[in-house]
């Protein structure tokens, strides 16, 4: 049922508490005394958000034990593995994603560290999932913590506009899941994603292109989503160190210098991104990808983080109850030439030691002397789980030795069995977004 129309011309200063409409001064709510307002001239006409959980793995950790709650909390395992993530008040040591472990600990020595529980995050992540997907069809998720929400054309359905409508929801997961989200509001994906950063963690922060193209100027060229290290030091070479330079640059001349990407960069230098926002329909694919702070050609370290990929995409298709019979190994060259390799097998499967075994052989053929800037192992072609037991069990030891170590970790969490190719990679970037 619908509910009352909105005023069209909507409000541009309301009060993420109450959510009452507030003139433009002042710097708390009249009705609540709340300071949390959102003031911007464009918010009666801004409706695509990104939506993005706060240091989601710890933050979950802290609501399931209250008494680390204004602790440091480090969420990795061992002294030779790498941070997976960290609260905010680890993050004032310094302590950063795909930081090595050792580096971590000595940053800060009185950090909890809690091996990370993969299904507990989907978990909760599913339930994140379905509070956007009640707000609008058009969710697009980027990882289990975040995604991209459309809501152009909600407001008489909701009876408010998009902007008080992503308040509500804030407020929602807060109560009920326990959890704290960031919403960024704009007018497309790529200035969204970029606002939804500006204010952790808590935020609502709204970002317009008239303003986007300022906001961007002073910023390194790697602040643009896809620019790795190796990207950087080739616009470098020819000037481009910020995005100013890529801003005064035209638009021919930049498409000649990088043929595959310099269009993508002069439009997404001035805010520019045309992309839509794609519905979720239901997985089709379960897949764990890492990109690597520094390109790698090596196949021994390269194998070391396919089987932690591996792992990765195992212990998702348990969370879900899933299976595949397709196997598919995602890699990425140093200049964003992007090879996808697939196999499919006899039955469907939800085994690490299964989905490792068939992606490195995939990926020792791919070893031609190139250098990779991501990779990532999936598996689609989903079936329920019951359906791999015969075809997993062919695998008679395997299958055994894995369900054996998933039975301890369940017991004893996620570190209590580590293979010893777990944690020997090189430092990567994890999932989760800063």
């Amino acid at each position: 049922m619908s509910g009352p129309t909105p005023d069209p011309a909507g409000p541009t200063c309301f009060c993420r508490d109450c959510l009452v409409d507030l003139g433009v001064r002042g710097q708390r709510c009249g009705k609540c005394g709340s300071p949390r307002l959102v003031r911007h001239q464009a918010l009666p006409r801004l409706a695509l958000a990104h939506v993005d959980c706060d240091a989601f793995y710890a933050t979950v950790e802290k609501r399931d034990n209250p008494d680390i709650a204004d602790r440091p909390v480090i969420i990795g395992g061992g002294k030779r593995g790498v941070v997976s993530a960290a609260c905010y008040i680890a993050r004032t040591y310094g302590v950063r994603s795909a930081m090595p472990m050792f580096k971590a600990l000595a940053l800060c020595p009185s950090a909890i560290v809690i091996p990370p529980d993969m299904a507990k995050y989907v978990r909760v992540g599913r339930e994140v999932r379905s509070a956007m997907q009640a707000l609008t069809p058009l969710v697009e998720p980027l990882s289990i913590d975040e995604a991209f929400l459309d809501l152009t054309g909600t407001a008489r359905v909701h009876g408010m506009i998009p902007a008080k409508v992503l308040a509500q929801f804030a407020q929602k997961v807060e109560r009920e899941l326990g959890i704290t989200v960031s919403v960024g509001l704009s007018c497309n994906k790529f200035l969204a994603k970029i606002a939804s950063d500006l204010d952790k963690p808590r935020g609502f922060a709204v970002l317009d292109r008239d303003e986007a193209v300022t906001l961007l100027a002073d910023k390194p060229v790697g602040f643009i989503f896809g620019v790795g290290p190796a990207t950087q030091e080739r616009l470098a070479q020819r000037g481009f160190r910020i995005i100013a330079d890529l801003q005064r640059a035209d638009e021919i001349e930049l498409m000649k210098q990088f043929p595959t990407e310099g269009r993508r960069l002069w439009r997404l230098a001035r805010g520019i991104d045309d992309r839509e926002v794609v519905a979720d329909r239901g997985a089709k694919t379960i897949s764990s990808e890492t990109t690597f702070e520094t390109d790698i050609r090596d196949f021994a370290t390269l194998e070391r983080v396919l089987w932690r990929l591996s792992e990765k995409t195992s212990t998702r298709l348990k969370a879900g109850e899933l299976a595949g019979c397709t196997i598919t190994l995602k890699l990425k060259t140093a200049d964003f030439r992007q090879r996808t390799r697939s196999q499919s097998i006899a039955g469907p499967t939800q085994l690490a030691a299964k989905i490792f075994a068939i992606c490195r052989e995939m990926l020792a053929r791919e070893m031609d002397g190139t250098a990779f800037r991501l990779m990532g192992a999936g598996v689609s072609a989903l079936r329920p789980a019951s359906e791999a037991a015969d075809s997993d069990m062919l695998d008679r030891r395997a299958a055994h030795a894995e369900r054996a170590m998933d039975d301890l970790r369940k017991r004893f969490g996620q570190g209590a069995v580590i293979r010893g190719l777990a944690y020997q990679g090189p430092q990567e970037a994890d999932e989760e977004d800063e």
